[in-house]
């Protein structure tokens, strides 16, 4: 008998009214996402997965989306979520925290490699290749030593889809146009300036895609740019990617497969490869190179989840590799269902089985930002829990005043999971003062009449998928060593925490203070 096909929830981000998510800056590519959408959808109708085509525009109806959704399979192709950036970055890990499985690249590949100085350091830490560079914070003046020789370009350092990157990024070296250049990165895009050596020659594009524990490299492309004649600089900017009309789009071309000595390509998949696993790309991926005049490659990018729609650069490789668009789609479906969380899998998500006295058990927990209305009953839940004493359910209230005052941009990041019996959960999470990656979570509880239904874990996972995307390493934990906290400390260690300190006596005598830590990336 034949496996039956999971069924398959396609989540994408619908462009607000004008195509533009709010705070995003680029239209076109916010708007492309549609294409990738309906193409899935086609693909899974013809191989017999059933599916339902949702869209969002925040975090929240994304965490809805997917706490609701009957499938066991999130095809994601979030791009971009109104919340704030790199909220998008999230939706891998609540999927995992509701027991789906998820194609594309998880929540610490998204973030590592949507970061391009983070990425850069860690492909020089694998010994890969990539231009000379610097990056610039915001505030920060662009020094007058130490700049890579010129030409020079200079791009937002966490941006995808070619956003922020043009043919007037380029400038001859330092000077008043690298500032201007810089300047115009920190104002628009809110984000430090990559300062890079432009590496004048050949632009490479390398797909790779897997299929269970194989992974393969399709065939090298080339990017033509004898279409810009000897007006335009060569590279590929956004106009190229997303505006039809201006002379890049359509001076732009394909070479597939890329015409090269068969040294140099499989040098290029070896280093492709390479770089593929050094950032733990999972399902597909393309890697961006340009060839020195010499034709030494160098590692431009590393993009996770890139554009599958019919005429993207992607979905021609995989033609060219012999590859079909539906197998591709039908095999990320595939890998995504056998990650799916085992400990969660169960969880009912539409239909709840019934209880022992005949009521129907909770829906899986939702988690979203807390919000006024849950200040009491995030009060009443640590109160009922009976490990608080009232002096410590003050502070608990001061920092949860806080953090609903200052909201999602303020120091305490405040979650509550939500069932339908209402608030069931609350953490409360910030970075840690004076430190670089590191994260406290200051306070996590459950109600009584909820525990033991991986509530707690699921905000545990929550607070670190956010901690990854908001450019963290480090969760830190801190209970009590009484007895009363035996079952709470075995709980930190069931999520992965290890014991890295004790200070005896911290609370009072006899109560010490147990500190755990866990490690989110080297």
């Amino acid at each position: 008998m034949a496996r039956e096909k999971p069924s398959v929830l396609v989540l994408y981000n619908a462009p607000a009214v004008g195509g533009l998510h709010p705070g995003a800056t680029c239209a076109e590519s916010d708007a492309g996402v549609l294409a990738q959408a309906g193409a899935v959808a086609a693909a899974l109708a013809r191989t017999g997965h059933t599916h339902r085509v949702v869209a969002v525009r925040t975090l929240a109806e994304a965490t809805a989306a997917v706490a609701r959704a009957p499938e066991p399979v999130v095809f994601n192709l979030i791009e971009a979520l109104g919340d704030a950036p790199g909220a998008e970055l999230l939706v891998p890990a609540l999927c995992a925290a509701h027991g789906k499985g998820c194609t594309g690249g998880d929540t610490p590949c998204a973030a590592l490699t949507l970061d391009k100085w983070r990425t850069r350091a860690v492909l020089q830490g694998a010994g890969l290749p990539v231009p000379a560079g610097l990056l610039v914070r915001i505030g920060e003046k662009v020094p007058t030593r130490g700049l890579p020789r010129g030409p020079l370009i200079v791009k937002p350092a966490a941006t995808d889809a070619s956003e922020g990157i043009d043919t007037h990024s380029l400038c001859p070296g330092p000077g008043v146009a690298l500032r201007r250049l810089v300047a115009e990165v920190h104002a628009k895009f809110g984000q430090p300036a990559l300062v890079e050596q432009f590496v004048d020659g050949r632009e490479l594009n390398v797909g790779l895609w897997q299929r269970r524990d194989d992974v393969t490299v399709l065939p090298v492309a080339e990017i033509d740019f004898s279409g810009y004649g000897r007006e335009l600089p060569h590279l590929v900017g956004y106009r190229a990617k997303w505006v039809p009309g201006t002379p890049e789009y359509h001076g732009l071309g394909r070479v597939l497969p890329a015409q090269l000595p068969a040294r140099l390509a499989a040098q290029v998949a070896r280093l492709a490869r390479a770089a593929w696993d050094a950032c733990g790309c999972r399902d597909y991926a393309r890697v961006d190179f340009r060839l020195s005049r010499r034709g030494a490659p160098f590692i431009l990018e590393v993009n996770v989840d890139p554009d599958i729609s019919p005429d993207a650069g992607f979905t021609a490789a995989l033609k060219a590799g012999g590859v079909r668009y539906v197998t591709f789609v039908a095999a990320l479906v595939a890998n995504a269902a056998a990650r799916r969380p085992a400990a969660l899998a169960v969880t009912p998500a539409v239909a709840p089985a019934r209880g022992p006295r005949g009521a129907a058990a909770p829906r899986r927990a939702t988690i979203r930002h807390s919000v006024p209305a849950d200040r009491q009953p995030v009060l009443a839940l640590l109160a009922a829990t009976g490990f608080f004493r009232p002096d410590e359910l003050e502070v608990a209230a001061e920092v949860l005043d806080d953090a609903l005052e200052a909201g999602p941009g303020g120091h305490y990041q405040s979650f509550v999971a939500e069932d339908e019996a209402g608030v069931a959960g609350w953490v409360c999470a910030g970075p840690t003062p004076c430190t670089l990656g590191a994260w406290d979570v200051y306070w996590l509880g459950v109600a009584p009449d909820r525990q033991g239904r991986g509530i707690g874990k699921a905000l545990v996972r929550h607070c670190e998928a956010l901690i990854l995307a908001r450019g963290g390493n480090l969760s830190v934990i801190e209970t009590s060593g009484s007895a009363g906290y035996t079952s709470t400390r075995g709980f930190y260690l069931g999520c992965g925490y290890d014991e890295a300190a004790c200070i005896a006596d911290y609370y009072a005598v006899g109560d010490d203070r147990i500190i755990y830590t866990k490690r989110l990336r080297g």
